[in-house]
This record gives C-alpha cells, structure tokens and sequence, in this order.
C-alpha cells in the first residue's frame, strides 16, 4: 500500500512512497555508519589497530635471512594473535556505545522515535563489521607478503587466516550482547580475563590431543615456536574452526537481537541456522582421526623416505617433504661450494641429503634432530635462510671429511679435522669472520667454542680458532690448494692442529701441543 505526496511545484503530481521496509534498513545502515565512525575515534580503537598495524610492519620489514624463506603454514597461523589486544579494545568501546544512552539517561526518549530498539542493536552489531573487514586486510597483506618472495615454502590455509578477522568480529558482537544482557562498564573487563583463562584451559586439553581446545573462538594452540613441519601433519582442522567461529558470531548476534525484541521469522530463522552450524561445525572439528595423525607423524619422523621425493643434482640427491622441494636448488648450492674446496675422494664424493623432522611429541616442541650414521648422508632441517645455511654448510663439511654426522659425537678436538671443516665452511665465503662468528654459539672467533650444525654441534679449541682465523686472512686460492695437496693428512685422526697449522703455511700456536678436549 502506497501514499501519495504532493509537490511544491506542482499539487497535482503524486510520488509513490518508499517502502516501509526499505526505509528501515536505509535507517539501520546510516546507523550503523554513524556507530562505526564513532567507534574509529575512540582512543583504544585508534591506539591497539596502530600497534596492530606496526607489529605487523615491523615483522614484515625484518631482515633475518630466514625471513627470505617464509614456511606459509606457520605465516597463517602467526596472524591469529596479533590482533587479539585490538579485539579487546573493539569489544569495549562496542559495549561503551550500546550502553551510552543508559550512561546519559536517554534510554527513555528512545520509546518515542520510530526505529524498534532491537534495530538499534543491529546497528551496533553491523558497526563492528569494517574493523573485521579491516583486519581480514592487514591479514591479507601480510600473508600477500610473505607469499609472493621467492623463497616461499608450501601454502597457506585460507581457514587458518581467517581465524584473526573472526576473532575481532566475535569481540564486538560479544561487546553489545553483552550490553544487553550485563549492562555494566565493569562487565567486559571481566568477561574478558574469565574468557581468557577457560580458553587457556580448554587449549590445554586440547593440546593433549583431546578436541575441546577447538570449542574457544580463540585458540592459543596457534603458536609457532617448534620448527616448521608438513602441512599434512599439523592436525589443525582449521575450515571447520573457521565455520564454527562465524557460526557462533551470528549465534550471538541473533542472541542479543531476540533478548532487544527483534523476534522477526527472519531473525528466528538465521538464529535455528546458526545454532545447527556451530553443533555441525564443532562435531566436524573434533571429529579428526587422532591416531591416524600420530602414526603419519612418527612415519615422518621415523621413516622420512617413505613420505619424500628426491632429486639428483650434480650427482648428489637431495630428498625433501612435497613443500620443501623448491628449495633443493639452495642446498645443491651449498654442497658445491663445500665440495669445490675438498681435495682426494672428497671432490667428487656423491652424498644424500635428507630433510629431518622430529614430530613425534608434536608440533610445536625444538626438537634436536639426531645425527645420522649412514656415511655420506647429511641431515637438513625444515627452516632456511639465514644462519641455517652456513649451519647445514658445517654439516656437510663434516660428512666429506669424518665420512658421517655422528663423527662429531667423538673427540675432534686432538687432530686437524675441526681446522679443515670450517675452511670447508668459509674459504668460499663472501665474509668469512662473520660467517665464523655467527656460526658459532658464542659468537666469538676467539677462544673454545661450540659450531652449530643441523645435528650436533662440532667442538673447537681456542688453538684451532686460533688457526682458522690465521687461514681466513691468508690468500684463498693458496690455502685451497693446500688443502687439497695435503687432504689425506688434513683429513687424519693422527694429525695435531699444530701440524695442520705447518701443512697450510701458517703460524701454530703454542697452545695446540697437548691441548686436551676439555679446554
């Protein structure tokens, strides 16, 4: 049914009247845009985005070399916590707005105007949408990011990013239903802390490989401090979290606009739907084949082969997890330049390397990866870049001239062996001393130390520092040529570092004779 109005300019011309309904949603939307202005120029809102935004930036402008080689599967997961802080704050300034008509005393003027208080509230729930849309943006420029460098490993998971935007969008959904039900300034502070120790409850059962870490919208199980593994392994049912998250905001949401009076069909309707998605949606993420995960783990962990591809390059083979196998190129690189300054048998050795995990704990532990004992075979872990490549360089350096990994299990630190791996290791190096130093766990050339590498670390004396150092400042292409003239003796538990010293033209400490392991 329609009215009919007339014109200034002309009585007899008629317009239809708009629509009721449309009148009211044009009226809930304008709203909705006011609330959400204002919400912009709260001063929490402002402040924890812009701290949002900077960590993100900061993360991003990082220059680690590991960063060069970004694993996706962890980048999905890292943007799940940064914006929890800007969630609590929207949740706040959100209960703020809906109780500002109780905090001014202008709740009953409201019973005059013409908008129903439960379209009020769907306003303030629809102003919470741009801050997820502006999160689901910040997300996806930090994924975008990370994605598109060059040495970007495996996927990411469009469940997993979706986890950060669903988090702030729940905040400010809870922020009004709680307006509603406690109207206090006082409430979400609590509502806050008490939901933030169930959740840290519910994630620790569900850490133990029980599903009720997965019912808390937010789920500390995100973290990323253990080394990358497998996607497939991860155990993380993330599309199901991600449906069962939005489910349970629309369940809120529907909620707070049936306790306000908005018992429409439609709100009535969308409220039956939301509640069979989050019954659906936590069956389906709780519903994972536990025991089939932990032996896929323990066969990754125990049995890598049966889960690799390997290539040969150069006559070596390099065998790696699906992700991992744009990165084979990288380690070849690093095996040739290790091997172009070996001398004998060493030169043209044929050697496998093989990717390592050890996940058979979980996920998320450091886990130390166990040298191998098969000869010629060199461990490599799952992360890149960085450190790990002068770390995996010590590795192979190790392999060419002891023969194995576990050779650094054994005293080294009497003969020549430790001297000629790390020239292996930094006689082709573009900075050398600082290749050393930071190859080393004191971050020292000087004195005794520990050289990292993908397994076990390599033990060295202050006196065989003391000659590398004295190698790295000699001409490059003579000690190479040494090296390689005298290998069989470089290469020989029966040589002291003092005779190494002697053999490659330089000065031997006094400290090398008799120096024992313990120094």
């Amino acid at each position: 049914m329609s009215a009919t109005t007339a014109t200034l300019d002309d009585p007899g011309r008629t317009l239809a009247e708009p629509p009721r309904e449309a009148r009211r949603t044009r009226a809930v939307l304008g709203l909705a845009r006011f609330e959400a202005r204002e919400l912009l120029f709260q001063v929490p809102v402002l402040v924890f985005f812009a701290l949002y935004v900077g960590l993100v930036a900061l993360r991003l402008m990082s220059r680690d070399g590991m960063d060069a080689y970004p694993v996706l599967n962890v980048v999905d997961r890292r943007s799940q916590g940064a914006p929890l802080l800007f969630a609590v704050a929207l949740l706040v300034c959100v209960n703020a707005a809906a109780l500002r008509s109780r905090k001014h005393g202008t709740v009953q003027q409201f019973g005059v105007l013409a908008m129903e208080p439960w379209r009020r509230v769907l306003a303030h729930l629809l102003s919470v949408v741009p801050y997820a849309a502006l999160t689901a943006l910040v997300v996806a420029v930090e994924f975008g990011w990370e994605a598109h460098k060059p040495g970007a490993i495996g996927q990411g998971s469009l469940g997993e990013l979706a986890v950060g935007p669903l988090t702030v969008l729940f905040a400010g959904v809870v922020g009004v239903l709680l307006a509603r039900l406690l109207p206090s300034s006082f409430v979400p502070l609590l509502f806050v802390i008490a939901f933030y120790v169930v959740a840290l409850l519910a994630s620790a059962i569900g850490a133990e490989g029980r599903p009720a870490g997965w019912l808390s919208p937010v789920v500390f199980l995100a973290e990323t401090g253990g080394d990358p593994v497998p996607s497939d392994l991860l155990g993380r049912p993330a599309g199901w979290h991600a449906l069962y998250v939005t489910a349970l905001c629309v369940l809120l949401a529907c909620a707070a606009l049936l306790q306000s009076g908005g018992r429409t069909r439609a709100v009535k309707a969308a409220t039956a739907l939301a509640l069979a998605a989050v019954v659906t949606a936590a069956i389906g993420q709780s519903s994972q084949d536990t025991a089939a995960l932990a032996a896929a783990r323990r066969t990754a962990s125990d049995a890598p082969q049966k889960v690799q591809s390997c290539a040969t390059v150069e006559g070596s083979r390099y065998c790696a997890f699906p992700e991992w196998s744009g990165v084979r190129s990288e380690w070849a690189g690093v095996v040739e330049r290790v091997r172009s300054l070996a001398g004998g048998e060493a030169a043209t050795a044929s050697l496998t390397v093989r990717q390592h995990i050890d996940a058979r704990d979980g996920v998320e532990v450091d886990a130390a990866l166990t040298p191998s004992t098969v000869p010629g075979q060199v461990t490599i872990g799952t992360r890149w870049g960085g450190n790990r490549v002068p770390e995996f360089a010590v590795g192979v350096a190790t392999v060419l001239v002891a023969g194995t990994e576990a050779a650094t299990e054994k005293e080294m630190c009497r003969d020549a062996r430790p001297v000629t791996i790390m020239w292996l290791v930094l006689g082709a190096d573009p900075t050398p001393s600082d290749t050393f130093r930071r190859v080393r766990l004191s971050d020292s050339t000087e004195g005794s130390g520990l050289v990292l590498a993908p397994t076990n670390g390599l033990s060295m004396t202050a006196a065989q520092s003391t000659v590398v150092r004295e190698l790295l400042a000699r001409p490059r292409a003579e000690v190479t040529a040494r090296v390689k003239a005298h290998w069989a003796e470089l290469t020989s538990t029966a040589t002291s570092p003092a005779e190494a010293a002697k053999l490659l033209g330089v000065a031997a400490p006094q400290e090398t004779e008799g120096q024992s392991c313990e120094e």
